[in-house]
């Protein structure tokens, strides 16, 4: 028998937290989203789920948890908190065999896992302001390549991860999660859906693999260093910042006068002014260089 519980009700939700000996904190960033259809709205992204692997980061209380495992999906819940752990176990859904707890730091948590399991159809979660960002790009590093991803964030994370070349928004970020996948802003929700109600607005980001990468296998490593140094302080050129990062240690200043220009990448330009091509030219430079 499933846990009913009402995840609409801030009184409910106190109530519970009350019961259980847990203060309302901000220690882990946890805000719960209290709005049936817009939690519907964000499963439905997922969908087909019956019988489907969903792993899902910073479950809480389970709200989507719940949802995930009506449609029918074999669900991993990675949660750091051990107060919404004894909840979740203890009282939601820990006599559910579809349900399965992993506790613990998600950083430190879901590489072990990977490494131990199959990787999932599916993973998502309504992610905690404080490090939502930092879990992405964890995910996106380790290159897991999930058919599907969707998350709940600050809008102006989910932004930079949409962001178009040229754009005062476009980062090593947007590079990044573009590489693998298509990313779209599926849509923004208010502060008032959530308890407590956040100083923020929220967004929905629901990212896509591609069928093919717009990055090599073999230029990966050296795509990562390129953005990385290329978008370390964006108030300089692609010159001074490869000067200054690891490149440049490692090509000294010779090659890295060599790489721009064998690549025809203008020295004076910022990062955020280079299209797709030329990070991939700089890319493929720079591996040929380490491979001799």
């Amino acid at each position: 028998m499933r846990w009913n519980f009402a995840y609409d009700s801030p009184h409910a939700i106190s109530e519970l937290l009350q019961r259980e000996g847990l203060a309302m904190t901000k220690k882990f960033g946890q805000n719960f989203l209290l709005s049936r259809p817009v939690r519907e709205r964000i499963v439905s992204l997922l969908e087909p789920l019956e019988n489907t692997t969903v792993w899902e980061v910073g479950p809480g209380i389970g709200s989507l948890t719940a949802l995930l495992l009506e449609r029918g999906a074999v669900v991993t819940a990675f949660e750091i908190d051990h107060g919404f752990c004894r909840i979740l176990r203890e009282h939601a859904f820990g006599e559910d065999p579809a349900f399965h707890l992993v506790e613990g730091d998600a950083l430190k948590t879901l590489p072990a896992t990977f490494y131990q399991n199959a990787a999932p159809e599916r993973i998502c979660g309504n992610l905690p302001y404080n490090v939502g960002s930092v879990v992405i790009a964890k995910i996106l590093e380790e290159g897991y390549r999930i058919p599907q991803m969707v998350f709940t964030l600050q809008k102006e994370v989910v932004d930079r991860l949409c962001a178009s070349p040229g754009s005062k928004l476009w980062s090593s970020f947007s590079l990044l999660a573009q590489m693998d996948y298509e990313v779209t802003q599926s849509f923004v929700i208010n502060a008032g859906a959530f308890f407590p109600t956040p100083n923020v607005t929220s967004s929905v980001v629901h990212f896509t693999l591609r069928e093919e990468s717009l990055v090599k296998d073999e230029l990966r490593a050296s795509f990562l260093l390129v953005i990385r140094d290329l978008f370390a302080q964006r108030r300089k050129t692609v010159r001074n910042n490869l000067l200054a990062g690891k490149i440049g240690a490692l090509l000294g200043k010779e090659g890295v006068v060599s790489m721009l220009e064998d690549s025809s990448v203008e020295p004076s330009l910022r990062a955020e002014a280079l299209s797709w091509s030329q990070f991939l030219a700089l890319s493929e430079i720079l591996s040929s260089y380490q491979a001799r």
